[in-house]
């Protein structure tokens, strides 16, 4: 496999992953980012829709809907009186923390095909790649 052919592979892996918990809990993908991204910040709306990679309306659905469920919660910014930040509400945390405790088992069980010294060297080159 070519390396182009071994990411995009890798990668669908990693969405089933993510699209069988989001499942469990009645969760997409895009919700479960959002609830990821919460977990250690309250960004405003457009922090956020930069994050997610959506617009001010596509945005303002997604967190519509999470509020709804009672995950999520808007708040007036303390900075802007127009802003609007977004937090998680404690049933939001506790289904963060749930889904992020499935993914990370999963992922885990993913990574048993590697030893310990190819489980550090990918993280090291995936962190490279994430950021760079």
């Amino acid at each position: 496999m070519n390396t182009v052919d071994a990411v995009v592979q890798l990668s669908f892996r990693v969405q089933r992953i993510l699209a069988a918990v989001g499942a469990e809990h009645d969760l997409s993908i895009i919700q479960i980012r959002l609830l990821g991204i919460l977990r250690d910040r309250q960004p405003g709306m457009l922090e956020l829709g930069n994050h997610l990679g959506l617009d001010k309306s596509s945005m303002t659905g997604l967190v519509s809907r999470a509020e709804k469920r009672g995950l999520v919660e808007r708040m007036p910014s303390p900075h802007d009186g127009r802003g609007v930040l977004v937090a998680l509400t404690p049933a939001g945390r506790r289904l963060a923390e749930a889904g992020e405790a499935q993914i990370a088992r999963r992922v885990t069980e993913l990574m048993k095909e590697l030893n310990a010294t190819q489980r550090k060297q990918f993280t090291q080159l995936a962190t490279v790649l994430v950021h760079g």
